[in-house]
């Protein structure tokens, strides 16, 4: 299997295009899929660098409906004409970030006619598998870091039920894609126990101080605990990553846009 960092927030090479934002493409040995379109269209500019060919997509999926994941799909609409995009039914929220900002996706794009709604699970086939754990009990806190959704003209803390994760299975391995774990790296991880897990673990807001972190502490005590290689990227930050880093060695990786691996 193959993952192809169309946008993540820091280039590995200079020719690519960075932003606040995620997009991945994935080869398995049956599947082409656009997990993510980052914050613009400029995804698929760094597609056309990294030779892949987004007409040949065959399914998108949208890992939540915030702007920097979702920002791109007119693009990605305009460069294929048939793949399915798959996303959760609790999409088009109203929702905002820590200062009141709205976060959400246009929701123009219902018209699209390309939109398919995921309600808890989807099995795609027996390869691919959506699963949004909305039903699952949380063994660590939920912490909305600042992130709200309106309800009745009011805005609450977001529960993010409109996250969902693609989980693959291929050659005895179990790959889960997150786009920001938004529902707790820890309870993903508690939940899907995956092989490998690609995706942003959301502690960009994490100060590291001479006296260190403890939530970042008990995530690298936790998160070494199973035996899952882990590439992480967008909104870990890159200090929380380093610190992470530090602790978790080699199981731990970064993966920048325009990079390319093999898992």
């Amino acid at each position: 299997m193959k993952i192809y960092a169309l946008m993540e927030n820091i280039p590995c090479e200079p020719q690519f295009a960075a932003e606040h934002g995620l997009s991945l493409y994935i080869e398995t040995d049956r599947h082409k899929i656009l997990f993510d379109t980052g914050a613009s269209g400029a995804f698929a500019d760094n597609a056309k660098l990294l030779g892949v060919d987004l007409s040949q997509v065959e399914l998108a999926i949208l890992s939540h409906d915030h702007y920097d994941h979702g920002g791109g799909i007119a693009r990605f609409l305009a460069e294929n004409d048939h793949a399915p995009i798959y996303l959760s039914a609790h999409a088009f929220g109203k929702r905002y970030d820590a200062v009141g900002k709205y976060i959400g996706i246009d929701p123009k794009l219902r018209e699209s006619g390309r939109l398919r709604f995921v309600e808890d699970i989807l099995e795609l086939d027996d390869q691919l598998c959506l699963y949004s754990c909305n039903r699952q009990a949380k063994k660590y806190p939920l912490d909305s870091a600042g992130l709200t959704e309106e309800q009745d003209g009011v805005q609450k803390p977001d529960q993010f039920l409109h996250e969902q994760y693609l989980m693959i299975r291929e050659n005895g391995k179990k790959v889960l894609i997150s786009g920001c774990s938004h529902k707790g790296i820890l309870n993903i991880m508690d939940w899907l126990e995956p092989d490998v897990l690609i995706g942003g673990f959301h502690f960009m807001k994490q100060e590291v101080t001479p006296q260190g972190n403890p939530v970042l502490d008990q995530a690298a005590q936790v998160l070494r605990e199973h035996e899952t290689t882990y590439y992480t990227c967008h909104c870990t930050g890159q200090e929380p990553f380093r610190y992470l880093k530090q602790r978790m060695g080699d199981q731990l990786r970064y993966l920048a846009s325009g990079q390319v691996i093999e898992v």
